[in-house]
């Protein structure tokens, strides 16, 4: 979305707004007493080394005063608060005598109380102190905390004869100290001897099996972390091969330090003990072995209703499954049973319950799932209980939105929606969708003069399928359940009136999708097939104005000339320029250049001509778009905290070829530049991939840096001289280069000539450096490079086209600051951005030609731009 703004007059008055906070607010000292210090930085030493990992600062208690580039802006915030609003207001009140009564006889007694607990008075003071931060004065007290942890931490690593320290240096300013943090750690304790004592058979012969690959390992230093992670393990290699009960809790170490020793004979024995299984009654403890547990029965109640326990229910037998049901089975047997990884006479595993949780949900037909066992100690046998609670047959929705564009002043958008669940027994879902939206425009080429003069509606039907359906082909073996198959079936059309040219679109979409493990996605679209109507190419000119600009201003040094003459409107005075009559005029012209010869084709203006026609015919032809493609993703992302970590997509997409391959045997016809039609359409024949790889460095206190880089090609061939506009590249916009608008960057070193500029070479690269503000407002440096080019079609404008490594000189770079406000459940963004290198003016002034406020950008976005 486009939003143009004259921001140069206010952009002054802003800074000056800012600077007046600054100045009244600078003293940082303002609410730090004179027997107080004021908290600068904190200085960890171990061994006389500084220590930098984020994870040991953490223990320290106070931290001094967060800073956005050295300015405590939060701090300074806090201290414009009135530290008592109330004494403050009262002591105004009677400062003069009558005041108060005066106040009182204008507003009330009532009133005049109620405003010393106005927002002006006193809710400002609150609001400034709870998105300020009060100053970090320095509390020996809590150092001392500092330096207990900072002992428990190194003692957890080996160093059970640390000593610390900690020294206030304050001598550097006034009222302001440093605290620097010592710890003396001495010589780490060795583990020298492993052994173990463990009550259940059962587990000894596991662990036997698994003790090879222990985080525990004689030799090594004493580290608490490794005996955590090495009781993790064990729980989950126990919980995994039958023991269905396994308590974390069982796992103990009996830890024997030799203390009689010194310097480099620190040594400890270790000892682990695997204790019983503990059952704790109402008044009791007993125990009793872990057993390994093998599946009896397993059931699964389909119409399970919390307040309905006891109603009489219908069953039937599956394989080793027993189902019940409340008067009629609603689900085919196979898609329930395919949906759960338990099987009878197996050993209970972690895994096979987490993966049926998951593959339960993904049928999305029932409410959450809930799993019970029932175990029988002396058989050592378990039931598995599944209680599925159905989801409503039918659903309706609906969605309105009020929407403003650079297409429309207003728009409203309504969107219904009818969702059927299980429609054949199973768990296929097949939701109808549709889309109406009218708007008002003021596009004086729009003839018609309601108000709502734009329209555009349409529909989509959805058929979900939780399994990969091939027909004949069992793929089960091939992607197994637990990857979460789906198969998606798209039919969708949508239509235009008064926008653009009028397209109409019709798609259809089989397509897979699975996740092979929680770090990677794999998407395969076996047919995707796109037609696109042009309804009123004549509309062409009046569209796209820029190119008709370009083509009015080349006929206008032939106005004269008799063979053109009646393609301009009549002039309005003798010396008044005259345009080019759309689409009469505009078609007569390029007709008379290029089939007439009005134009010598060694002139410049011919290959103009020539290129607005090949755009002309490319933007207005309706396109037949028969592709197939495959997508693959993997990151290493541990949750939305995680702030180290990278991503990768790739994707690959071929059309045409089906339909190339069956010319071979059925005599499609052809047009006039011998393009093969279907249905009487050039069908289009490219081959197209992409790279995107995004990486994240977590810089500590909320700090992070975060880079992307893109690349992408299409490359047209057989029937095929150029990518369709739906299947190009574009640079620009909030989410590529934020110094330039959508569509407006590029191809190579062309000065934005199109109205809509795209081609089918495309790099990028983004680097964002996001750092926390004030409360939920966090702030970002930006920095983004890329263009676009055109290679290998039927453009061949050098400026546009890519030559080779040289025309890398054509990358575009864009640098400025945004602002984001986090909701929670969506980030609100606001870019501004700034031309730092612009290839389309000349080469003496490419760089900083723009860089200043009235030729900035701004950008609005939701989420993070990647």
């Amino acid at each position: 979305m486009r939003i143009p703004l004259r921001i140069e007059n206010n952009i002054a008055k802003i800074s000056l707004l800012f600077l007046a906070v600054v100045i009244t607010s600078c003293n940082s000292l303002r609410r730090v007493d004179d027997d107080e210090l004021l908290l600068t930085k904190n200085t960890i030493h171990a061994n006389d080394k500084v220590v930098s990992d984020e994870d040991i600062e953490s223990l320290i208690v106070q931290i001094p005063n967060s800073s956005l580039f050295g300015y405590h802006l939060r701090l300074n915030l806090y201290n414009l608060a009135k530290k008592n609003p109330d004494s403050s207001y009262q002591n105004w009140l009677h400062k003069k005598t009558k005041r108060e009564q005066r106040l009182t006889n204008l507003l009330s007694k009532k009133q005049v109380d109620r405003l010393g607990e106005s927002f002006l008075v006193k809710g400002l003071s609150e609001w400034l102190k709870n998105i300020g931060e009060a100053p970090v004065i320095i509390d020996t007290s809590q150092t001392r905390r500092t330096l207990e942890r900072l002992s428990s931490y190194y003692g957890s690593k080996g160093y059970f004869n640390n000593e610390t320290t900690f020294k206030i240096d304050s001598t550097k300013k006034r009222q302001r100290a440093q605290i620097d943090y010592r710890i003396t750690l001495g010589e780490p304790y060795i583990i020298d001897s492993l052994s173990n004592e463990i009550s259940s058979t059962a587990i000894d012969s596991i662990y036997q099996q698994h003790k090879e690959a222990s985080f525990v390992k004689s030799g090594d230093q004493f580290d608490l972390n490794n005996f955590n992670l090495e009781r993790e393990r064990l729980t989950a290699i126990f919980r995994n091969t039958g023991i269905h009960n396994f308590q974390e809790s069982s796992i103990g170490y009996d830890i024997e330090r030799d203390t009689t020793k010194s310097g480099a004979d620190k040594k400890m024995n270790i000892e682990l003990n695997i204790d019983d299984l503990r059952i704790r009654n109402d008044s009791s403890l007993t125990s009793s072995e872990y057993k390994v547990h093998r599946f009896k029965d397993i059931n699964i109640y389909t119409d399970y209703l919390f307040d309905e326990t006891n109603a009489e229910q219908k069953f039937i037998r599956y394989g080793d499954y027993t189902i019940f049901y409340r008067n009629k089975l609603r689900f085919k047997p196979k898609t329930l049973v395919d949906a759960i990884f338990f099987e009878k006479d197996s050993v209970y595993r972690d895994l096979d319950k987490i993966h049926t949780y998951r593959q339960l949900t993904n049928l999305n037909v029932f409410r959450y799932p809930n799993i019970t066992f029932e175990t029988n100690s002396e058989q050592a046998s378990l039931n598995a209980n599944i209680y599925l609670a159905p989801r409503p047959k039918y659903s309706l929705g609906t969605d309105f939105d009020i929407t403003h564009s650079n297409i429309q002043r207003v728009g409203m958008a309504f969107s219904p929606s009818l969702q059927a669940r299980n429609l054949f027994k199973g768990a296929e879902n097949l939701s109808l969708s549709g889309r109406l939206n009218i708007g008002s425009s003021s596009d004086p080429n729009i003839i018609d003069n309601r108000f709502f003069n734009i329209l555009e509606f349409g529909a989509d039907l959805n058929l979900d399928i939780p399994r990969i359906w091939f027909p004949f082909i069992n793929t089960s073996k091939i992607i197994p359940s637990f990857t979460l198959p789906r198969t998606r079936i798209t039919l969708g059309s949508s239509f235009q009136q008064n926008i653009g040219l009028d397209k109409q679109a019709f798609n259809a979409i089989l397509g897979y999708n699975w996740t092979p493990s929680d770090f990677k996605k794999k998407n395969v679209e076996l047919l995707n097939v796109e037609f696109v109507r042009n309804v009123k190419p004549e509309q062409f000119f009046n569209v796209y104005s820029n190119t008709y600009s370009r083509l009015d201003n080349i006929a206008g040094f032939y106005q004269n000339n008799s063979t053109v003459t009646d393609f301009f409107e009549p002039a309005a005075g003798s010396d008044a320029a005259r345009h080019l009559i759309i689409p009469t005029g505009t078609t007569g012209f390029i007709n008379e250049v290029l089939n007439n010869n009005l134009i010598p084709e060694e002139a410049e203006q011919y290959g103009e001509v020539v290129r607005i026609e090949e755009r002309r015919k490319r933007l207005t032809e309706n396109n037949l778009i028969f592709a197939s493609n495959y997508s693959f993703s993997k990151n290493n992302r541990n949750g939305l905290t995680d702030n180290n970590f990278h991503q990768f997509r790739f994707k690959l997409e071929g059309a045409g070829n089906l339909l190339s391959a069956l010319s071979e045997f059925i005599p499609f016809n052809k047009n006039d530049d011998q393009d093969l039609l279907v249905f009487s359409v050039p069908f289009s024949q490219y081959i197209k991939t992409e790279f995107d790889y995004v990486k994240y460095w977590d810089l500590s206190h909320s700090n992070v840096l975060a880079f992307r880089s893109f690349f992408g090609i299409a490359i047209p061939y057989g029937n095929s001289d150029n990518i369709p506009f739906v299947r190009s590249y574009f640079a620009g916009g909030s989410n590529d280069n934020r110094a330039w608008y959508p569509y407006s960057l590029g191809p190579g070193s062309t000065a934005a000539i199109n109205d809509f500029n795209e081609a089918n070479l495309k790099l990028a690269f983004n680097l964002e450096y996001r750092f926390p503000i004030v409360g939920d407002i966090n702030g970002a440096l930006f920095a983004d490079a890329g263009n676009i080019w055109n290679v290998f079609d039927n453009v061949d404008d050098p400026a546009a086209t890519f030559d080779g490594f040289d025309s890398l000189g054509d990358i575009a770079l864009g640098s400025g600051f945004g602002l984001r406000y986090d909701f929670t459940y969506f980030l609100f963004r606001v870019d501004l951005g700034f031309k730092t290198y612009n290839p389309a003016e000349i080469p003496s002034k490419r760089w900083f030609r723009d860089y200043n406020f009235a030729n900035s950008v701004l950008q609005i976005g939701i989420n993070y731009p990647f």
